[in-house]
């Protein structure tokens, strides 16, 4: 039985253009052009899917998205969108949107998002999303490390993991390197019909040609040379359950070939065995690389692409999640407070301010480091900025001064260190200084009484960093 699907958009040219190509791709369509005329024809049948413009003449996508999940809320919503706003898409998405594609349209995008959208309706009537389960945010089983942020692309992120979860789909994470897509995977992995089987993590990064099989599929003993006892592969080891294949995209075209006939096949043998052991597993898998580019330099098979892409998420790096940072932070220092048996109460209000302003290139990851060491090196109940790193002692400073001051200071004592040992004495001066300065944030007042020299001293010695009056 064919989808119906209803057009929502008062520029006729672009509603006839759509309505042609998803009949030819076997949807029943109708077109509107009118938010009224919407209302009209939604109380006379039901549509599987609305594809709705945002801006309409007579009212807005949201108002349409409002009314058809007040009323008809088995009807899925993709709105139609000018321009890429974050914001409104946490909003619209937040309201029961499926998904919102931004102008101008692309035929392969259109239908891709459309058959995602009736997919995961039918996925989640069968298995029974959160709403449906009489469940909310109380219900969401998180992994250890999921922290629940309140920034808007934390909100989003939350929401996309509600909405795969209860699927079959096979899901890429996106971002960059320290962002926490491991454990996305395990928090959609956790929400699924396969939380009580095994989530199995694969690190794809180092593996090489020679390895890749037995890593994949397992091997048995003598099977060749040092196989000397028999070895599970993880996607044996993953049966019932997730695999989770991090860092995808450095796989090589070779292995990418070897992966890609076990996923279509579904079916995997162990080196040196003649027996086909039939697989079971979702697919979940990561990648802080560009995947659509690497198809067009050759290095990543799109075929391979296509059967991993069922359903993407971005996971956001941190400086856009400006929001979540001291929350993040004081879960972390709970943790280690265990961890150390300490009970430090939190943070001091300028500490604060260099945990917001620093830009955080390592992400999550860092930010755990961070908190970590300084609470390893706080005393007290409070930790104060003399026990914070260099760079985020400078995070004040605007990051061009930031950079400079740390690159020109890094530079003179890379160049002491280059001369002879008649300067070692000179040396370990710099380090000295370095050093006292960072632990006081590059207080010049500070670091020279515990220098036990005068000011004007200190300036002499650092007068080629250019660092500014204290304030």
């Amino acid at each position: 039985m064919k989808k119906k699907v209803l057009i929502v958009d008062d520029e006729i040219s672009i509603g006839l253009l759509l309505s042609k190509f998803l009949t030819k791709n076997g949807f029943e369509v109708s077109n509107v052009t009118t938010g009224r005329t919407v209302l009209q024809i939604l109380e006379k049948e039901r549509f599987d899917l609305v594809l709705c413009d945002y801006r309409l003449d007579d009212t807005d996508g949201k108002e349409i998205l409002i009314h058809i999940k007040e009323n008809y809320p088995a009807t899925g919503v993709i709105i139609i969108t000018g321009y890429s706003d974050i914001k409104l898409a946490v909003e619209l998405i937040k309201l029961g949107a499926f998904d919102y594609i931004v102008k101008p349209l692309y035929p392969d995008e259109i239908l891709n998002t459309i058959n995602k959208a009736l997919e995961t309706q039918e996925d989640l009537k069968s298995t029974q999303n959160f709403e449906h389960a009489g469940g909310n945010l109380s219900d969401f089983q998180d992994c250890p490390e999921y922290i629940n942020g309140e920034s808007d692309a934390s909100v989003l992120l939350l929401k996309q993991i509600q909405l795969v979860a209860p699927t079959g789909y096979t899901v890429i994470l996106t971002g960059k390197s320290g962002t926490g897509k491991e454990c996305v995977a395990k928090t959609i992995h956790l929400n699924s019909a396969r939380s009580k089987e095994p989530f199995i993590a694969m690190d794809c990064g180092s593996l090489t040609k020679d390895l890749a099989a037995s890593e994949f599929f397992g091997h048995e003993k003598g099977a060749f040379t040092g196989a000397a006892f028999t070895k599970i592969g993880h996607f044996e080891q993953a049966n019932g359950g997730t695999l989770f294949l991090d860092e995808i995209g450095n796989l090589s075209y070779e292995i990418q070939a070897i992966l890609l006939r076990a996923v279509q096949e579904r079916k995997i043998k162990r080196i040196g065995s003649t027996k086909e052991i039939d697989l079971d597993v979702r697919l979940i898998v990561a990648t802080n690389e560009n995947l659509v580019e690497s198809i067009k330099k050759g290095s990543f098979r799109e075929d391979l692409y296509h059967r991993f892409n069922e359903f993407s998420i971005h996971v956001p790096s941190l400086k856009h999640r400006d929001n979540d940072i001291l929350i993040f932070a004081e879960h972390f220092l709970a943790t280690v407070n265990k961890e150390l048996n300490k009970n430090i109460e939190g943070f001091s209000d300028e500490v604060k301010k260099c945990l917001l302003a620093y830009h955080w290139p390592g992400n999550v990851r860092e930010l755990k480091n961070v908190i970590r060491r300084i609470a390893l090196l706080t005393d007290g109940d409070r930790i104060e900025t003399h026990v914070l790193p260099l760079e985020l002692g400078m995070s004040d400073y605007p990051k061009a001064e930031q950079d400079k001051k740390a690159l020109l200071f890094q530079r003179e004592l890379n160049n002491v260190k280059s001369l002879d040992l008649r300067n070692a004495a000179k040396e370990a001066e710099y380090t000295a200084i370095l050093e006292v300065l960072k632990a006081v944030n590059f207080n010049k007042t500070k670091a020279a009484k515990i220098l036990n020299i005068d000011r004007k001293t200190l300036y002499n010695k650092i007068k080629f960093v250019e660092i500014g009056d204290d304030v």
